[in-house]
């Protein structure tokens, strides 16, 4: 029985700014709300022009009972108007130049449903003119029906296709070998077709669920079993999408909460400091265990925020909201909180994606990107081009370099600091990113596959600069005794406020009056002096601290005691300086609260108030630790 209120409306909304029409069915708001209710899956369809994608749809759509009042009748009426014989595929077709020339030109969407479950059905367009709009369908989708037309086999962009939706990491693939009426629905040339395309999808690692033939003019084995081919005993189209597992609804799946911002209140004794943001996935509850990645750090949710509602003590996907903690810990927007006691996001900081690149200047490995997944932005290289597939005129190469304008790339990416994601397998909000050069949003794409493991940028990087560092004829030991001290890496860090810069230039002067060879600068310095510099970077925070790594690695070796003084430095921050500054040491000062996980600061000093007693306590330190001999103040 069909509901008034489930109608679906067809929309053409035009075209908009990049050049391109959407046409979309729509569900008005009860449908959508009776969906939220029930599990839902998206589907997309793909095949080589005039295989039969959009009758496939039709089909569907028709036999499920999901059309608008009256809409089949008046597309069979408009068709007896003007001499057209009746097609299920205008069902979807419906701009006039769609119709005019028998094809689909953009991804259209519609919605129907069988007793298990909702479905969106993502129409990927055939022509490669029209392949870019695919991607963006195919990217949403948990699912694929691949079709092929029995008569006319399989043909290149069969293959093509089936490529993309491997790369975009579909991997519930039906193929349905259509228009079998047309081919005598004879078996031998059904099971030829799926050997030889068994074969093809083998090699690039994808294997079908199952094959269907099927008629989807003449509705054979779309919604039951056709008595045209009693050979077949499988499932119906139906029935498979009915089989299909879908990762569920995202209030099912675990907690994800990207931190965009923190507020914190000082008016009116209010000292709470809340995490704001959208959950994406998942549900969490005051009381929750929760944990933030890639920092480690652990909490608990005290009370749930938001601004202009009855108290709550509960937040879901889809919801933008705020958090209070039970312990102050402090948290750095771009880090996803999760509950505790759920299955956790990969943490790396390389991984195997699928990248569709627009920017102009086509991607190399020769340069820094930003990427920008959820709330966290990092500074990324590309490693390495596994295949790349033109959408142009859909090339496959295994050979290229770069990634041109309109590529679709299987890419390896390195970040220089650990984030936080998804496979795209398991849940696709927070496993998609965009790619930023010079500016502008220059390519989006799914993360895949955590390979995160064996030797960093960073690493490599420190490996082969020592390899070529070069040195004069002076020795380490030699400096020494001339400066009478040992070198050292001197880091200061806080909150801002904290008086550590104050601290770290007293210090340099305490030792240069005690005769030690010492040089303060701080990170504004090289922000300032690098200005111009620095635009070329993703990421002017880790470059920034990058070469006041570098530049410690040469003061360092020089024999010098170089200070320097950096605002909230955390675990990473620390680990990334020594690694810079290796072979040589660091020692790291902590005033005030820091955002320290794991390290533990050689000296923890409170808010500086007397800077004279907190340098007297640095310099009591490298006494201890014979960096200096003796000093005064």
């Amino acid at each position: 029985m069909r509901y008034p209120e489930e109608r679906l409306l067809l929309e053409g909304t035009g075209v908009n700014a990049a050049g391109r029409g959407d046409v979309l069915f729509q569900c008005n708001r009860e449908m959508s709300d009776r969906m939220q209710e029930r599990s839902q899956m998206n589907i997309v369809i793909v095949g080589h022009v005039d295989h039969g994608k959009s009758t496939v749809i039709g089909r569907l759509l028709a036999d499920t009972d999901s059309l608008p009042e009256g809409r089949l009748e008046s597309v069979r009426a408009s068709c007896l108007r003007n001499s057209k014989p009746f097609e299920y595929a205008f069902l979807l077709d419906a701009l006039k130049d769609e119709q005019s020339q028998g094809i689909t030109i953009d991804t259209a969407r519609c919605f129907f449903k069988t007793a298990f479950r909702d479905y969106i059905i993502i129409d990927a367009p055939g022509h490669i003119e029209f392949l870019k709009n695919m991607i963006s369908g195919a990217s949403r989708a948990e699912a694929a029906l691949l079709v092929i037309d029995a008569r006319e086999g399989i043909r290149e962009n069969s293959k093509r296709h089936g490529h993309m939706v491997s790369m975009l990491g579909v991997r519930q693939v039906t193929v349905l070998v259509n228009k079998m009426d047309l081919a005598g629905y004879r078996q031998a040339d059904f099971e030829a077709l799926k050997a030889e395309y068994t074969a093809y999808l083998s090699q690039i690692d994808v294997v079908p669920v199952s094959f269907i033939p099927v008629s989807a003019r003449e509705g054979e084995n779309i919604a039951s079993a056709s008595a045209a081919m009693p050979w077949y005993d499988g499932p119906t189209v139906l029935e498979q999408l009915d089989r299909f597992s879908s990762a569920g609804r995202p209030h099912d799946k675990p907690f994800r909460f990207p931190v965009q911002d923190i507020y914190k209140f000082t008016g009116s004794g209010d000292d709470r400091r809340i995490l704001a943001g959208t959950v994406e996935a998942g549900t969490a509850t005051v009381g929750d265990e929760v944990l933030f990645l890639p920092s480690g750090k652990r909490s608990a949710i005290a009370t749930v925020e938001s601004f202009n509602t009855l108290p709550k003590t509960s937040a879901a996907a889809g919801e933008a909201t705020g958090f209070t903690l039970s312990t102050q810990i402090y948290i750095r927007p771009g880090e996803i909180m999760v509950r505790a006691s759920e299955r956790r996001p990969e943490v790396g900081f390389r991984f195997r994606a699928n990248i569709f690149w627009v920017g102009r200047v086509p991607m190399s490995t020769e340069k820094e990107y930003k990427l920008k997944l959820g709330t966290a932005h990092a500074t990324v290289r590309l490693a390495g081009i596994v295949s790349t597939l033109d959408a142009s005129d859909l090339r496959l190469s295994r050979t290229k370099q770069q990634l041109d304008s309109r590529d679709v790339g299987e890419c390896i990416l390195e970040s220089t600091r650990p984030i936080a994601f998804d496979r795209s397998s398991e849940n696709e909000t927070t496993s998609r990113f965009v790619i930023v050069d010079n500016y502008e949003i220059a390519g989006g794409g799914i993360v895949l596959e955590n390979l995160s493991g064996g030797e960093t940028i960073l690493e490599r990087h420190i490996r082969e600069r020592e390899s070529h560092w070069e040195t004069g004829r002076v020795l380490p030991a030699e400096r020494e005794r001339a400066n009478r001290h040992r070198s050292k890496f001197i880091v200061i860090t806080g909150r801002p406020g904290s008086g550590k810069r104050l601290l770290a230039r007293e210090l340099e002067g305490t030792l240069f009056r005690n005769r030690c060879s010492t040089y303060y600068l701080g990170m504004a310095a090289i922000e300032h002096g690098l200005e111009a510099d620095l635009r070329v970077h993703g990421n002017h925070a880790e470059e920034r601290l990058r070469r006041i790594g570098e530049l410690a690695r040469i003061m360092t070796d020089a024999g010098q005691i170089f200070i320097t003084a950096i605002d909230d430095a955390d675990d990473r921050d620390i680990e990334t300086l020594k690694l810079l500054n290796e072979p040589n040491e660091i020692l790291v000062v902590g005033v005030g609260e820091n955002d320290f996980f794991s390290t533990t600061p050689d000296l923890q000093l409170d808010t500086v108030v007397d800077p004279l007693d907190a340098v007297a306590r640095i310099a009591d330190l490298l006494m201890s630790k014979e960096i200096i001999v003796d000093y005064e103040i």
